[in-house]
């Protein structure tokens, strides 16, 4: 039975959501910004993945040398993430030792120096960061897809940013987005754990209600045009490896249709995460594997469906054998897309793809630190009504919907398919 949930919104409009999970002497303390690469325009693109960079850098309350210091010292650990929709960092702490991220957290939602030094020290770190990605064949392939994917849509960027961009970018531009985007209205802060409702949302009043409000957020317009036809494209580059991605437009994690997405991602190839906690289990049930991956068409196989606050894609990955070839295993991936879209799977094989994503989804739910995380992650783009009513909308998935999603989604002229063909090697070439 799921605990029971305080739901606060503070009259400068930060939203509190605290879990009492009374199992272990933790507190897990999470926020949320609604600011992401989805946020960003050409010419400031990695910004916010930047400001997230330089929010560790220290305030003159907390400073950076020693921010570190002193969690590991008390037992905690911390971390934090850039995404297209979203910026979060958290906190897992010992129960005694919460109150120093709670003044943290605080704090820097203000107060970060941005000093000039950090800056260009970490405009360094980022392009070295951006300059190592360069150099793996999926980054390069997945960056080539999504803007092949998207034409106008700020999903169409990694959230590392363009280098010409990371060059440019000035301090000036870092500490306006930062406090723009980084103000109680546009933020959810989620706890929980070992404590008193009560008590702790009187002290978060304590340590936010001085904050200002940041009177509202102008967002951009994000319609992306419709895709009428196929886009195919190849990158090239070092390596003996080959990758295919391939993927198609499919609707917000909000839309009816996400669930039988779900479970035919499932089917596929497997479930996947529908957010950035949890793990994985086996997809050698699935249809893929069976079809690709046992026939030895490719070494691996996996699928990728988002919860997203816009339209995103589905997006499904391959390594090519290296005695195979890409038209092989593009011709394979067809068939079985176009099985489905014949006819519908059979009810033992979508209970099968529902418990395993049910599985998947009962594993990322245990922790402290990952309850405390979907509290707010599900605020993101939905509510926590969407988290807590997830296992019923999986339990009435048909297979007469998965089919349904399959021929509304899964058409050619949706499709974008990209290869990665290596230059150490001519074998899987075509």
């Amino acid at each position: 039975m799921l605990a029971p949930i305080v739901k606060k919104v503070l009259p400068n409009g930060l939203l509190v959501l605290l879990k009492e999970i009374h199992t272990a002497p933790l507190i897990s303390q999470w926020i949320w910004y609604r600011v992401g690469s989805r946020d960003e325009k050409p010419g400031t693109t990695g910004i916010s993945h930047w400001v997230e960079h330089m929010q560790f850098k220290g305030t003159p309350q907390f400073p950076g040398n020693v921010l570190d210091k002193q969690i590991l010292r008390a037992g905690g650990l911390w971390n934090a993430f850039t995404y297209m929709d979203w910026t979060a960092y958290f906190e897992t702490m010992p129960v005694e030792k919460i109150d120093l991220v709670m003044r943290l957290e605080a704090d820097r939602m203000q107060n970060s120096l941005f000093e000039p030094k950090e800056v260009e020290s970490e405009r360094m770190v980022i392009i070295s960061e951006r300059q190592g990605a360069e150099n793996e064949p999926l980054f390069r392939l997945n960056e080539a897809l999504h803007k092949a994917a998207f034409e106008v849509h700020p999903y169409r960027q990694d959230v590392i940013g363009e280098m010409d961009d990371l060059k440019k970018i000035t301090r000036q531009d870092l500490y306006r987005h930062y406090r723009t985007y980084y103000v109680p209205d546009n933020s959810v802060l989620a706890l929980a754990g070992d404590f008193d409702a009560k008590i702790m949302l009187e002290r978060l009043s304590d340590l936010y209600a001085h904050i200002p409000a940041g009177g509202g957020l102008a967002r951009q317009d994000l319609r992306e045009p419709s895709q009428t036809h196929e886009r195919r494209m190849t990158i090239e580059g070092q390596g003996e490896t080959t990758y295919i991605m391939t993927c198609w437009h499919v609707p917000t994690a909000t839309h009816p249709d996400f669930w039988p997405l779900t479970v035919l991602d499932s089917l596929l190839t497997g479930p996947s995460s529908p957010s950035i906690i949890g793990g994985g289990i086996s997809n050698k049930t699935s249809i893929l594997y069976q079809a690709l991956v046992e026939r030895d068409l490719v070494v691996n196989v996996s699928g990728g469906l988002q919860s997203t606050i816009d339209p995103f894609l589905y997006v499904i990955t391959m390594i090519v054998h290296p005695e195979r070839r890409v038209n092989d295993v593009i011709s394979a991936l067809d068939d079985e897309i176009h099985r489905l879209l014949d006819s519908p799977p059979s009810e033992s094989d979508v209970a099968r793809a529902v418990k395993q994503a049910r599985a998947l989804f009962a594993f990322g739910s245990e922790s402290i630190t990952n309850q405390a995380a979907w509290l707010g992650y599900a605020e993101m783009f939905a509510s926590y009504e969407w988290y807590t009513s997830y296992l019923d909308n999986l339990a009435g998935v048909t297979p007469n919907q998965v089919q349904r999603v399959a021929q509304t989604y899964f058409c050619p002229e949706k499709r974008v398919l990209g290869t990665y063909l290596p230059t150490g090697s001519s074998v899987g070439s075509v």
